[in-house]
């Protein structure tokens, strides 16, 4: 039987095998600031998951970010407001 004259070490056929198991990384959109997020996973913009602030995102950020992110976080809950469809008293009331 034909043996190869150097076989492959541990490490080398690792590698080639990690490369055929390699998956797509799917993104959902997080509710409150609208940025792509991995499931099941905290927001890094935001701080919130399943609509509850687990970290305070603010708090490390020095006085001028923490302005400009307020205001970001600000436009967006605007937006989420504006997309929403009027009910039947909103209407009438235009």
């Amino acid at each position: 039987m034909a043996v190869p004259k150097q076989g492959h070490t541990r490490a080398k056929v690792g590698k080639s095998r990690m490369h055929k198991y390699i998956k797509k990384v799917y993104l959902s959109v997080c509710p409150k600031c609208k940025k792509p997020v991995r499931s099941h996973t905290v927001c890094l913009n935001c701080g919130f998951y399943k609509g509850k602030e687990v970290i305070n995102v603010l708090a490390d950020l020095t006085k001028k970010e923490k302005k400009a992110k307020e205001k970001e976080m600000k436009e967006v809950e605007k937006e989420t407001k504006q997309e929403k469809p009027l009910t039947m008293e909103e209407m009438s009331q235009k």
